[in-house]
């Protein structure tokens, strides 16, 4: 969605903008979501477990109102989703308007690695969001009775393999149910906890923020540890600014204040109602605030949000991987397209499986979400700190506030999440560890290639012969042209590309129209199709052609050839050859690259997809020259 989308958007009569937000309601909040199925759980059962006392219940209710409030309300909703890259959103977005804010280098190469780094944790969270929630869901079966114990994890590991099974048939029709479950999923939330408060209408006292400082006051240590279990009420909160790009910033907002943030409340408000009436049911609050009769139908409905929640990360998780592809971070990956409609609609056949593979070990390990809570956390409040810093480079430099403000906005917002990734720190040892070592090797793979591919660049860019003396040269000793069309990939629009010069050494000739296509992916999601396309008609019957394309377009070369006709290059695909070029990498002594990362990047580049494929060239119009390549 661009800006100018969203601007008419925000224009919109509120029965236009209602149907939207239904569908927001579906994909943005499911992990948000589903959080009352553990956040309560886990405060007064977990590692740093709170005593069960009137006032702790209320200073937790406090609490978890004031961290939804200001980090998902304020921080996210209000602000930083008025941080959009021409209507997207997420951190990749986030990252590529604060490189705007500096032309120094390093300062450039600091801030690519840090959001580069919160980019990476996204997939820890993508596979300990399906395994808490799923687990959560599943373990209501427990509740109803303990005989059901032993089927918890088998269960669950059916539901989380068929959810990853059906990735690649698309999302389309089972998306058209997610908004209206979600909207009945909030609606029973909200009437669960409205039933439970009737009982103790007292906790409605806990949106005081009194409660809550005298909880510091009263517990001291503990009362910060529990900020680890706290947080699981704010996980997913990123998520609204993430899928902005999808649905736009006003549907959002009023299906947040309008609806989920009230549901999610006054469902946490009965869960502390409950607990002030029963101790005892903070074995497990949400499943026990509901009438017996209902117990397994919420065991379903739960289990029916939480797949919905899941769905949302691991589609999530595709779409973060096209983009980092097409940024430049990440070799070229099989991508798969379920719609022919909607272009966003992706799968990832090796990202899917390994995801699903570490989602089994999670499940298999941990044994339950309780253990589970333990590794959830750290990573997104990690997260949440990356986005408020780059956030504060956009309102300094781009939205041009005043030193003071922004430094009291920075303030507020980094003094919580650092309060809450401190809380969460302690976590490292008991299962914290595995996102952020996740993250780490994303973060590695992802700058390993970016490094690798601009070694790979300039080494090539050194023994590149300049395209104008080419030229110049077929005036003097012009080889035999041919009828048709030779199409050659480069990444340096000023050289000849190698593969040409192959051509021309083993096959003695040349097409009649010679054509060098150089892609570019610029830092914004989309390249308007009137903007794509530049031509340039060089001497003895060579173009230059520069394709435009933005990190969520789908370059697709003989598609954007053919509506090069209105610029002065005629293309025919049947009368074409495409020419491409496979390196074969020599590590060399020399290399800029340390020699672990170097054969890193020589694994990547032999396992990365082929460039045809990426590109939608067809296999039976492309030639291939291989050489080799000392980096």
């Amino acid at each position: 969605m661009s800006s100018a989308l969203a601007a008419e958007q925000d224009s919109l009569p509120l029965r236009q903008v209602l149907p939207v937000a239904l569908a927001a309601m579906g994909v943005v909040f499911g992990d948000i979501g589903t959080s009352p199925l553990y956040t309560m759980k886990e405060v007064f059962n977990g590692p740093h477990a709170v005593p069960v006392t009137p006032n702790n219940v209320l200073g937790i209710l406090s609490l978890v109102f004031w961290a939804i409030t200001i980090v998902v309300s304020l921080k996210y909703v209000v602000y930083i989703m008025r941080a959009d890259n021409r209507g997207e959103g997420g951190i990749m977005a986030l990252t590529s308007l604060a490189l705007r804010t500096t032309q120094s280098p390093r300062l450039a190469g600091a801030m690519s690695a840090v959001g580069l780094f919160g980019a990476a944790l996204f997939y820890g969270d993508g596979v300990i969001t399906p395994a808490i929630s799923v687990l959560s869901a599943v373990e209501g079966l427990e509740v109803a009775t303990p005989a059901f114990k032993p089927f918890v994890i088998p269960s669950a590991l059916v539901v989380l393999v068929l959810l990853f099974f059906i990735q690649s048939k698309g999302t389309a029709r089972v998306g058209a149910v997610f908004g209206p479950v979600m909207l009945f999923w909030f609606a029973t939330l909200g009437g669960l906890g409205i039933w439970n408060i009737l009982r103790h209408p007292a906790v409605l006292e806990a949106v005081n923020p009194a409660y809550a400082l005298f909880f510091f006051v009263q517990n001291k240590g503990l009362g910060f540890l529990a900020l680890g279990a706290v947080v699981l009420a704010i996980t997913g909160g990123e998520a609204l600014y993430a899928d902005m790009g999808h649905f736009g910033r006003r549907p959002i907002k009023l299906a947040w204040f309008g609806f989920v943030f009230p549901a999610l409340y006054l469902n946490y408000l009965g869960q502390g109602a409950l607990i002030l009436d029963d101790p005892s049911a903070v074995k497990n609050p949400f499943y026990l605030m509901a009438p017996e009769p209902l117990l397994y139908p919420m065991v379903g409905l739960a289990t029916l949000a939480t797949i919905i929640a899941s769905q949302a990360v691991i589609s999530g998780a595709f779409s973060l991987t096209k983009q980092a592809v097409q940024l430049g971070y990440s070799p070229r990956i099989h991508i798969v397209h379920t719609s022919e409609k909607e272009v966003g609609q992706i799968y990832v056949p090796n990202v899917n499986w390994l995801l699903l593979g570490a989602v089994i070990a999670l499940v298999i390990g941990f044994k339950s979400s309780s253990a589970l809570a333990s590794a959830y956390g750290i990573a997104v409040t990690l997260t949440m700190m990356i986005d408020t810093l780059l956030a504060f480079m956009v309102v300094r430099s781009l939205w041009h506030w005043r030193l003071g403000t922004a430094v009291v906005f920075v303030a507020v917002f980094f003094t919580v999440d650092f309060a809450f990734f401190s809380a969460n720190s302690v976590k490292i040892l008991d299962g914290g560890w595995f996102p952020l070592a996740m993250g780490l090797v994303v973060h590695t793979l992802l700058m390993t290639w970016k490094r690798g591919r601009a070694a790979l660049t300039e080494r090539m860019q050194v023994d590149t012969m300049p395209l104008d003396l080419f030229i110049q040269s077929m005036a003097y000793d012009p080889p035999h042209r041919v009828e048709g069309t030779g199409v050659f990939m480069t990444t340096n629009p000023d050289g000849v590309p190698r593969s040409l010069l192959h051509n021309m050494l083993h096959n003695k000739v040349l097409h009649e129209r010679v054509v060098l296509v150089n892609v570019i992916t610029e830092d914004i999601p989309y390249v308007p199709a009137s903007e794509c396309i530049r031509v340039e008609a060089l001497a003895h019957g060579f173009y230059r052609v520069f394709l435009r394309y933005g990190f969520k377009d789908d370059p697709d070369i003989p598609a954007a050839l053919a509506r090069c006709a209105p610029h002065g290059l005629p293309f025919a695909l049947m009368d074409s050859s495409f020419f491409l070029g496979r390196e074969n990498l020599i590590p060399s002594n020399g290399s800029v690259l340390s020699l672990w990362r170097l054969r890193l990047f020589i694994v990547m580049f032999r396992n990365a997809h082929s460039a045809a494929d990426f590109f939608c060239i067809p296999a039976n119009r492309v030639v291939e020259f291989g050489t080799q390549i000392e980096l």
